[in-house]
């Protein structure tokens, strides 16, 4: 049939005289294609809407055609759609007639000629959650109980952290240590510290350091185990590692992974006054936002680093994309007990320093000393040295520096007292200069 114009099916009728779209001379109404039309006065009795697209098969017959070849015509022929009309009804009848012997068919199943009762199952044999010491699965165990998650509300909003348990005090108290970008800005009460057990206890400031990025804690709780600290000088690259935390707030989350890299130079912070200087070990267990000031064990259970920092990917508008890329950054146990006890102790830390100032406008090879009056701090560690302004530090006791970030970062991981070799270029000649470190403040 010929195409049938849009809307209902048939369109409304045209002017008296004219034809209708559809292909009908009868302009009065919808009419069924296979009755007789009534034609009009100025159309003939049939003809395609569109002669370019063929036309119905079989048109109505002409006025005064006889009733026999009315008859004839409207007899099914092969391919009529009368025939197909009647096969769609015998498919809808065998249909229903499939379904609902299905429908017997499923009832003879279910009242159990397809089940076999006599069949049992073996039961699950015993398990046990003990894993040995050194696994993965031991190491959390263990380390689980003492990890903690901390609750920050302040100026600048709310957020989450991780700690971990340090000792108890001794007036019924205990410490957690944590890092200090975690509660920095915390109001007086805004700290809470959120036990594995679920467990929420107030928690305060005991001591902080922006440099070193480490702060103490302290609840009002006894009875909690702390984490033994193991000795990160003696960790290798390649080392199996596992990060306790509460990543995105996710609190007892555990990750492994190994240690990619020693010494790595950290620098953290959206301004001078905030920053972080770290010597890092560099691991790829994933550590994501929250996981800050939680423990980096070794294979032992022991603390050998504490989860601080994450390299990021530039995202759109210069947006950074946090998340771990595998690239974590954590402050060594031998710095963090360090600091720590100074912060119990004292609560504030001491840096080591050599007192001069460093050209950060510098791009030849090491790290050169200002070359103006007053950059080497007269009295100072660096001046008792011998060192002058201009001179360029090529490296700290056999280590290359190329950055005035990588030695602050060096200098800031020895204790006050130590003792570093600086190998100096001064005109054409490269020198060793012994350097005493001081303490500031």
């Amino acid at each position: 049939m010929s195409t049938p114009p849009s809307g209902d099916g048939w369109s409304r009728p045209p002017q008296e005289g004219s034809e209708p779209p559809g292909g009908w001379a009868d302009p009065a109404a919808r009419r069924d294609p296979w009755s007789t039309p009534t034609p009009g006065p100025a159309s003939s009795w049939w003809q395609p809407a569109d002669p370019a697209g063929g036309h119905d098969a079989f048109p109505p017959p002409a006025p005064g055609e006889p009733a026999t070849a009315v008859a004839a015509a409207a007899r099914p022929r092969r391919g009529s759609p009368a025939r197909w009309i009647g096969t769609g009804s015998l498919v809808l009848l065998l249909g229903v007639v499939g379904g609902f012997a299905g429908g017997l068919l499923q009832d003879e199943l279910s009242d159990g000629g397809g089940t076999y009762p006599s069949v049992t199952l073996p039961s699950p044999s015993a398990g046990s959650t003990q894993r040995p010491a050194g696994t993965v699965a031991g190491i959390a165990a263990t380390a689980l109980p003492s990890v903690v998650a901390l609750q920050v509300e302040g100026q600048e909003g709310s957020g989450t952290g991780s700690g971990f348990v340090l000792d108890a005090g001794g007036d019924g108290g205990t410490f957690v240590l944590t890092n200090n970008h975690v509660v920095a800005g915390a109001y007086r009460d805004g700290i809470v510290v959120v036990l594995q057990s679920g467990e929420q206890i107030p928690g305060t400031v005991v001591g902080a350091d922006t440099s070193y990025d480490l702060a103490v804690v302290r609840v009002d709780r006894t009875g909690l185990t702390p984490l033994p600290f193991g000795d990160s000088d003696a960790v290798v690259v390649g080392d199996p590692v596992v990060a306790v935390g509460a990543p995105l707030g996710l609190q007892g989350t555990v990750t492994e992974g190994i240690v990619s890299a020693l010494n790595r130079p950290v620098t953290a912070g959206e301004s001078a006054s905030e920053a972080s200087y770290i010597q890092a070990i560099q691991t790829d267990a994933a550590i994501n936002p929250g996981n800050s000031g939680g423990p980096l064990l070794n294979s032992a259970g022991q603390v050998v680093g504490i989860n601080s920092a994450i390299a990021s990917l530039p995202g759109v508008d210069g947006q950074a994309q946090s998340g771990s890329i595998g690239l974590g950054f954590s402050i060594p146990s031998q710095q963090a007990r360090r600091t720590a006890e100074q912060l119990i102790r004292t609560g504030r830390a001491v840096h080591p320093v050599i007192r001069v100032s460093l050209d950060s406008t510098y791009t030849g090879q090491g790290v050169r000393i200002l070359d103006e009056p007053g950059a080497v701090a007269s009295g100072g560690p660096g001046d008792r040295a011998g060192l002058q302004p201009g001179d360029v530090v090529l490296s700290i006791d056999g280590r290359p520096v190329t950055e005035p970030a990588e030695l602050i970062v060096d200098i800031r991981a020895r204790e006050p007292g130590d003792v570093v070799t600086l190998s100096v270029r001064r005109g054409g000649e490269t020198v060793d200069v012994p350097v005493t470190l001081d303490a500031d403040g």
